[in-house]
């Protein structure tokens, strides 16, 4: 059975971890360190912190963005579930939106009318690797914490000139020469960013989160917050020398991903089923191969075992999948809290969309099964 999961784990991943094994480095230190520096060079962020759990730095970001207590907090229904916990641990109630049925991320239109709704602060995730048009989400002028956890290395790629088809040709240039694509990368667009690193994470540790300041002006802020941060908050050596190789390797197992995934893309137009509308080239990153389905998820789940293909539901560990589960267990006022009757476009997604494996180790001959099994599916 090909899994829909599997680790990008190398040697060279594993040698940093036996490393810190072998110097008793385990808890927090030189190498959480050395991580931060990694990811500022990476994400090009002004300061870092490299702590345990996304939740810890969801709440340390929401603090720094000094918002009042009475206010709604925007996220997404298709957001990893954690955000919604961390809100409410944070003492906010949060405000759950709809999104985009062809992109699977919230629209500045979305973001508005929850703006109308009493949302003061957006916690904007960027669902399977897919960004959203940030230039109409910041214009609202509503403070944004991004949410980077699957689409860390994406960008928006600066072009040259107003004719669309000479920015096409100098983006080729660039390539043909293999020279530093420039333009904005995903986690520098809101105030503060959130890359979670646990299993399933673009970047992973096995677990833990990275929180920056893409500004100068924001890190003091942030670092003044956090000046005591408590090590048991912190990430352990142990796991920052894993997300350490994986920045590293990051670059090399892009490409690979990004070279599947066009095939994947090829494949799927022929049958009867689509995947979510995205930038190609450089403005996703490739998170798996998403898949929204014309039949049940059971139907076709049945159909790719039968290939020896394991496919998983893409959303079910989003806000609204968690919901989802919990709503005959949830009080009355639990269920006024965490309203999402209005989510239809989520609700739809949560049920058809699938995940398909894309991963580096995945061999040629795997590669083109699963590719004819997506332009056979029911």
């Amino acid at each position: 059975m090909i899994q829909t999961f599997s680790s990008t784990i190398r040697r060279r991943e594993m040698d940093a971890v036996l490393t810190c094994m072998v110097d008793e480095k385990i808890g927090p230190g030189e190498i959480n360190a050395r991580l931060i520096q990694g990811v500022k060079e990476f994400f090009g962020c002004a300061g870092a912190l490299a702590l345990r759990s996304p939740e810890i730095g969801v709440k340390y970001a929401i603090e720094a963005c000094g918002i009042s207590k009475d206010s709604k907090i925007m996220i997404s229904a298709l957001a990893p579930y954690w955000q919604l916990f961390a809100i409410k641990q944070a003492g906010f109630e949060p405000l759950i939106l709809d999104v985009d049925p062809s992109t699977c991320c919230v629209t500045a239109q979305i973001v508005e009318q929850g703006i109308k709704d009493g949302g003061r602060l957006l916690i904007l995730h960027e669902p399977l690797g897919i960004l959203p048009d940030f230039e109409e989400i910041l214009a609202l002028g509503i403070p944004v914490i991004e949410d980077v956890s699957q689409s860390a290395g994406a960008m928006i790629v600066e072009k040259e000139g107003e004719n669309p088809d000479e920015a096409n040709k100098a983006q080729k240039k660039t390539e043909e020469q293999n020279t530093e694509v420039k333009g904005k990368k995903a986690g520098s667009f809101g105030i503060f960013s959130i890359c979670a690193l646990e299993e399933h994470d673009i970047i992973t540790a096995g677990g833990g989160a990275i929180l920056m300041a893409p500004g100068r002006r924001e890190w003091p802020v942030l670092k003044q917050l956090t000046e005591n941060l408590p090590g048991i908050q912190m990430l352990p050596d142990i796991n920052a020398a894993l997300a350490l190789v994986q920045l590293k390797e990051y670059k090399r197992n892009e490409q690979v991903r990004k070279e599947i995934f066009n095939l994947y893309n090829r494949a799927i137009m022929v049958g009867k089923n689509k995947t979510f509308v995205r930038e190609l080239d450089y403005g996703s990153a490739a998170y798996s191969f998403p898949v929204v389905l014309n039949s049940g998820f059971k139907d076709v789940k049945q159909y790719t075992s039968k290939k020896d293909i394991e496919i998983v539901s893409a959303f079910s560990e989003s806000v609204i999948g968690v919901l989802e589960k919990l709503k005959e267990n949830l009080l009355e006022e639990e269920k006024n809290s965490y309203d999402y009757s209005a989510c239809k476009n989520a609700k739809s997604l949560y049920l058809r969309t699938a995940l398909f494996p894309l991963y580096p180790r995945l061999s040629r001959s795997q590669i083109d099964k699963i590719a004819k099994v997506l332009g056979t599916l029911p």
